[in-house]
Order: structure tokens, then C-alpha cells, then sequence
């Protein structure tokens, strides 16, 4: 299986240092610590560290009491076998709320609870349920317009004639070359980009070519998510970070100040560089269980959280395992009414069931996560929370 954007910048990098002798000091400095970014003895702590390491934003909260995460009065129990998956999948943090209270809270590997860990994938889900907000205020009209009519940068582009619809699906039909092994690789460019400098919206504006029309097919392809935050900066106005601060966290009164990954230009790199503590991202996935509501507020629509539970995407490639993906959220084979999750690269979750009234977070710095056996066998175990504390 392939892994998700950043896995590529360290291969790309060794293959293209010869780059860096036309770095300035600072960007030498990023280079090496990207170049380590997942060894063994340095991922835990890049992981909780990533704004030290990237161009970032800070995403600041009017002063507040965070909103309370009360503990339920006899602590759960975890599934036989938990243990075990806990050291075989490196999981670095996992915490579990039944009913909105938090049922377990553990964290591993010498990471604590104010640690800012990295989203990586689970962004996507973010800034598709962001989405529904700029469409409840009447920024977007339908997400049926072309993305060209928010971010006509992108007309004549590979990105013409495609949908918002599309790039919440990741059905845009773009020709991106996602293989790893090969330094000219869109994937292998756009992690030099990352590493060195450069302007996202520029690298999106590059591409000219598509294998499918837009709407044939999903097909995982990170790219078409920053172009649905090109589609949210053009309706709105505003950046992603700001927008996303006042619409989602400042109502959720987050414990710490979220941060985000930019490129140089200041633009957030959406599609993976989020970065909460544990207990933030369960808020964050406790108000979507609630189906939008947090505080006594309704923060998100009921109707757009119902519509992401839905598998909309059209069936393509990248559905060998089953389930379905639906707006930037993922849903699991045979699921039960109200069961969807967000999925990162090197194994973070953010598994809902409504049904059962349970919120599994979980963090890792497991390699190997996209393995087909082990992404079922997480799925298995997240499952088998939730039956065992509900």
C-alpha cells in the first residue's frame, strides 16, 4: 500500500541534496531534521514536535476554561489483546469517551497529554467538515460548482471542470504520480517543496492532465484536498487556519492552541499538517458524534455530518478493503448506522460511533500502518473498543 504525502520527503531529500548547497543555514537546519524526521529514535518526538521542524501557524483561542472532558466514574476496560496491538502498532496515545465522558485516557512511548501530535490524514475530515460551514453561510453555493469558479487560478488546469463534489471525494481524475521510488515523482516533488520552500498553490497549478473525467472514480490523491482549501480561501476570503480557528475550535474551547503546517507563503498544508493534543481531537470528534453540537451550540450542521457518514465517493481504485469514503471521511466495511472515521498516515484515528455513543482517538508512529492486514486489524481493534465500553 502506498503511504500518505510526507513518508516521501526523506527518500526525495538523500536523493537531492545537492539542493541544499543553495540552502540558507535555517533551511539546511529544516533539511536535516527532515532527513530524520522518521528514524526510529527521533519519530516520537518529531511527531509532538512538528512546528519546530516545519513553517507553521499557530491557531490562537480567545482566553477560555477549556470545555470540560468529565471522567466517567468506573474506568473501561480494554479488549483482550489491546496491549499487544498497543506495542506492535507503536501507538503513542489512546483515548476513549463513552457517553461524553472519558472512559480511558493512556499515553505511551514518553508522550504526555500536552503533547501537539501531527494529523497527518486526519486533517482531510477536518476541512471536509469545515466545508459544510462556508456552505450553511452561503460562501459556497453548491458543491456542485466547478472548484475553478472559488480558485480560478486553477482554469486550465488538469483541475478544470472539476467539482467541489470531486475534490471532497477524491474523484478529480488529476494524474498525480504518487510512486515513491522515483525522484521526478509528483509525490517525491511535492515533499522537495515541503522541505525547501515553495508555494502549494503554484505546485497545484502545474498539473495539466487527468486519467478519468472528473466524478469517474475515487482515487486517493492527497493533492485534491489542498484544492478544496484553495476553494474555502477563495469563497471566504480568509486563510484556512484562522477560518477554521473561529468556525470549529474557538467553540469547541480547546485545551491547548492548535497548530498548523504551512508552506513558505503562509498557506496551511491541509491535507496533513494539523496538529491538537489527544483530548482536543476527541473534542473535536465528541461535537461530531453529537451530531454538530458542543457547549450547548450548534457548531456544525446535523444535516452535513449526516451527509459525511454516507459512502458518496464513486467506486474506484484504493477500495480493495472494502467500506467507502464520503467528504473527506472514511466509512468501515458493513458499517452500523452512524460508523465512520478519519484515517492518517502512520496510524491515527478518529473512530465515531453514534450508535454505541463511544470516540476512540488514537496516535502512533507505526510504519507499517498502511499494510492492508494491519489497517484491518486496527479496524478490528477499534471495533472491539467500542464493544467492550459500551
Amino acid at each position: 500500500m502506498r503511504r500518505r504525502i510526507l513518508v516521501a520527503v526523506p527518500v526525495a531529500l538523500a536523493l537531492g541534496l545537492g539542493l541544499a548547497a543553495y540552502a540558507r543555514r535555517d533551511d539546511l537546519a529544516r533539511i536535516r531534521a527532515v532527513l530524520s524526521l522518521f528514524d526510529e529514535n527521533r519519530i516520537v518526538w518529531n511527531f509532538s514536535h512538528m512546528a519546530e521542524i516545519f513553517p507553521s501557524v499557530s491557531m490562537h483561542a480567545p482566553i477560555h476554561a477549556p470545555s470540560p472532558l468529565p471522567r466517567a466514574p468506573v474506568g473501561a476496560t480494554m479488549p483482550e489483546g489491546f496491549a499487544t496491538w498497543v506495542a506492535e502498532r507503536r501507538v503513542t496515545s489512546a483515548l476513549v469517551m463513552r457517553d461524553g465522558e472519558v472512559a480511558f485516557e493512556e499515553y505511551y512511548l514518553g508522550t504526555g497529554p500536552d503533547d501537539l501530535r501531527i494529523s497527518w490524514s486526519l486533517a482531510k475530515g477536518f476541512l471536509g467538515t469545515l466545508t459544510g460551514l462556508s456552505l450553511e453561510n452561503g460562501e459556497i453555493a453548491s458543491i456542485d460548482d466547478a472548484v475553478t469558479k472559488y480558485a480560478p487560478e486553477l482554469i486550465g488546469t488538469a483541475y478544470d471542470g472539476a467539482t467541489i463534489r470531486n475534490v471532497l471525494n477524491l474523484a478529480t481524475g488529476v494524474e498525480f504520480d504518487e510512486d515513491y521510488g522515483r525522484f521526478w515523482s509528483d509525490i517525491n516533488r511535492l515533499g522537495r517543496l515541503l522541505a525547501l520552500g515553495g508555494s502549494l498553490d503554484e505546485f497545484v497549478a502545474g498539473f495539466d492532465t487527468r486519467w478519468a473525467d472528473p466524478g469517474f472514480a475515487y482515487h486517493y490523491v492527497s493533492i485534491d484536498t489542498h484544492v478544496l482549501g484553495m476553494v474555502l480561501r477563495g469563497a471566504t476570503g480568509r486563510r484556512i487556519p484562522e477560518l477554521m480557528n473561529e468556525r470549529l475550535f474557538t467553540p469547541l474551547k480547546l485545551d491547548a492552541d492548535p497548530v498548523f503546517l504551512t508552506d513558505t507563503t503562509g498557506n496551511a498544508f491541509v491535507l496533513g499538517g494539523l496538529n491538537l493534543t489527544t483530548r482536543d481531537y476527541a473534542r473535536f470528534a465528541q461535537m461530531l458524534l453529537e451530531n454538530g453540537r458542543a457547549g450547548g451550540e450548534q457548531v456544525v450542521p446535523a444535516t452535513w455530518i449526516e451527509q459525511m457518514q454516507r459512502p458518496s465517493a464513486p467506486y474506484g481504485p484504493g477500495r480493495e478493503n472494502g467500506g467507502g469514503y464520503g467528504y473527506n471521511w472514511r466509512i468501515p466495511p458493513d458499517p452500523k448506522p452512524g460508523e465512520f472515521f478519519a484515517l492518517g498516515v502512520f496510524g491515527q484515528y478518529l473512530w465515531i460511533d453514534q450508535g454505541a455513543g463511544v470516540v476512540v482517538v488514537i496516535t502512533s508512529v507505526d510504519p507499517d500502518s498502511e499494510s492492508g492486514d494491519n489497517k484491518e486489524s486496527s479496524i478490528a481493534m477499534l471495533r472491539a473498543i467500542v464493544e467492550e465500553v459500551r
